[in-house]
Order: structure tokens, then C-alpha cells, then sequence
């Protein structure tokens, strides 16, 4: 489990910028960044690394559709357990599960709250089994979602 930084970054206005850019699209060029910021491609580069350095900027990827792929169906499933000192060994068998794409410790009534991506309701059926054989885990609750409306990043 990751632990939490609690040392804020400060942004400037510039660092925004850049990183709103990067956001929208991660293959943006430095000229492009920099034309658009109005410093040069060095400071532009610099001032990615130092974000990078910082952690403020974690990945560069491309994201899949899962769509696209076939897989149609978007899941959540909360997640009871016998112990909370279960999570650590459930985490781990997780892992080993494709299509089990987050999942997050939560206060409340689950021990932990995942997100599954599966081709169909047979899939995760599928999916479902799996989890319930699983050592540490008492039983489940699914939430099927049915349209996704805001997917967006952080903004600040």
C-alpha cells in the first residue's frame, strides 16, 4: 500500500499550464508547450523534470479503451473480509487478476472497493467466483455502471 506524501507542491501558473497540457495530451511537444506558455523549450523541459523529480508528475502513458477491446462492462465490487489484516494477502492474489484494475482500502462497510473491467456479465461472473474463493474474503456487493459521465483529472 502507498503511503500518502503530505509535503504540497506549490504550482505556479506556469507549472499549470504545463501540466493541464500534459494532461489533454501527454505527447504534447515541448515547442508546442512552449509557444503556448511563452517560456523556452529548456525551461519547459526543466520545469517538467523538477515536477517529474517531485512526483507531482507520475506517469506518461496512453490509455487503452477498454471499449474498444471488448471489454464492455465496468464494475465496481465492494470487498468484506474476514480481517482488515487479510487486505495485505488479498491484495496480492488481486494482482494477479487482470481485470481487477483498482483497488482502493476504504473506511465504511467494505474492507476494500475495486474496479473491474470485464467483457460481459458472464465475464464477470467470472471474475466473481474468483474473488469469492479467494482466503480472507467473506463475500462481495456489485454495482454495475452504466454510463460513465465525468472522467477527468485533478485540476488545480
Amino acid at each position: 500500500m502507498k503511503s500518502a506524501n503530505h509535503t504540497a507542491y506549490h504550482l505556479d501558473s506556469v507549472d499549470k499550464q504545463i501540466v493541464y497540457m500534459l494532461m489533454d495530451n501527454a505527447k504534447t511537444s515541448l515547442a508546442h508547450i512552449s509557444q503556448n506558455v511563452g517560456i523556452s523549450t529548456t525551461a519547459v523541459h526543466q520545469r517538467i523534470k523538477k515536477l517529474e523529480q517531485a512526483g507531482v508528475i507520475e506517469n506518461s502513458i496512453s490509455f487503452l479503451n477498454p471499449q474498444k477491446i471488448g471489454y464492455k462492462v465496468v464494475s465496481y465490487i465492494g470487498v468484506f473480509m474476514d480481517k482488515p489484516s487479510d487486505y495485505q494477502e488479498v491484495i496480492k492474489a488481486l494482482k494477479n487478476v487482470n481485470e481487477v484494475v483498482e483497488a482502493h482500502y476504504t473506511t465504511g462497510n467494505y474492507t476494500a472497493f475495486l474496479k473491474v473491467l470485464c467483457r460481459d456479465n458472464d465475464h464477470l461472473m467470472e471474475i466473481l467466483s474468483k474473488l469469492q474463493k479467494l482466503k480472507g474474503v467473506t463475500r462481495t456487493e456489485t454495482f454495475i455502471s452504466l454510463e460513465q459521465s465525468i472522467c477527468r483529472q485533478l485540476k488545480v
